[in-house]
């Protein structure tokens, strides 16, 4: 799964990137620092697998991942091709979310591309580059359309009408995913990929001061998105950096208590996404590995074992299920046997967040 860090030049999109990924992405204080997508395989925090582990003592351990992508900075015109317009978008429309950094803080040292601070009429920027492109994909399959439903095709008639309903939203200026239409009428426009329909995430990037209250640009940003789907963090993308150069763990703490913080940003920013992507956690735990598995919201058993392997869904017998917490509350899978802690699932069980899990298949 990947997020796609996007936002206009001189943000700090790299800067921000290269603590999430300990990459080094240029970062550079002029436009177009970031020519091709860097890419950044980012282990998801959780404190869980690290609590199995002691448990386990296996070989080895795997986190579950993010994949994060440094998008070229977006300037007025990129629908049209200016800058890196084009290449920006096919990035972006590559992504299962948006990471869009906001520039919030105040710096007479790096240069803004409009000459003054103000987010609100960034966002709006990148918001109009991304509906003038999801506006040509949507007139483009209504013509097609048009054509199937002079033919008395009815169910391209209904489809008709929501791409209009579409095209409508966009032109006002909004955004394709707050669009109030249910998942099933949603999937008409599922096969465009709508940049405007993807999750997102705002992240305000203040000063070092500003870093647990804020400012006066974030609350702006914030009254401005209160009626999207989205998700806002502030972070002090320099100071996320400085953290980063810290050479151990006790430093980085220390430093953070100093700041008032309890954890690193890129942290909140990390969970954060994965949640975006609606995403969850199982766990596979025996003496070999213990691993996190990421898997989307609602999956079942079956399709759970399939991530493992396609052999493990198709040969699907049933699941052995022990609950985190009791897995960590009797200290072994054999005690939560004992316990009665361990349930024996068919293929119609939803996976739960952090379930533990053996699969039994036959293929």
């Amino acid at each position: 799964m990947k997020c796609g860090i996007v936002g206009l030049p001189n943000v700090g999109k790299s800067t921000l990137f290269n603590c999430l990924s300990n990459a080094k992405a240029l970062a550079a204080n002029y436009p177009f620092a970031t020519i091709e997508p860097n890419v950044g395989v980012i282990p998801v925090p959780d404190e869980r697998i690290a609590k199995l582990e002691a448990l386990v003592n296996p070989e080895r351990v795997q986190q579950a991942i993010v994949e994060i992508v440094d998008i070229a900075g977006l300037v007025r015109g990129a629908s049209k091709g200016e800058g890196l317009g084009n290449k920006f978008l096919a990035n972006i429309r590559e992504t299962q979310a948006i990471i869009h950094v906001l520039r919030c803080f105040e710096n007479d040292n790096i240069t803004h591309v409009d000459g003054s601070i103000d987010p609100v009429r960034d966002k709006e920027t990148i918001d109009i580059e991304l509906q003038i492109k999801d506006l040509e994909s949507v007139e483009k399959k209504i013509e097609t359309t048009k054509k199937k439903s002079r033919t008395g095709d009815k169910e391209a008639a209904t489809t008709l009408a929501l791409l209009e309903l579409y095209k409508s939203h966009l032109e006002a200026g909004q955004s394709a995913r707050s669009i109030d239409l249910t998942e099933k009428e949603k999937e008409v426009v599922e096969d465009l990929m709508l940049l405007t329909d993807k999750p997102i995430l705002y992240i305000c990037n203040v000063n070092e001061d500003e870093a647990i209250d804020g400012n006066a640009h974030v609350d702006a940003v914030r009254e401005m998105i209160k009626h999207e789907d989205a998700q806002l963090l502030v972070i002090a993308a320099g100071m996320e950096a400085d953290i980063m150069e810290l050479d151990t763990f006790d430093e980085r703490q220390e430093f953070l208590q100093d700041m008032g913080l309890d954890e690193p940003g890129v942290k909140k920013i990390i969970r954060t996404a994965y949640a975006l992507l609606k995403l969850q956690t199982y766990f596979t735990a025996g003496v070999k590995e213990v691993r996190a598995w990421t898997i989307k919201e609602g999956f079942t058993a079956p399709q759970a074992a399939g991530v493992i392997h396609t052999d493990f869904e198709k040969g699907f017998i049933r699941a052995e299920v022990i609950g985190y917490d009791d897995y960590v509350s009797l200290g072994s899978e054999l005690a939560c046997k004992e316990a009665g802690k361990l349930s024996i699932e068919g293929k119609e069980y939803i996976v739960q967040d952090g379930d533990v899990m053996h699969f039994r298949f036959n293929v």
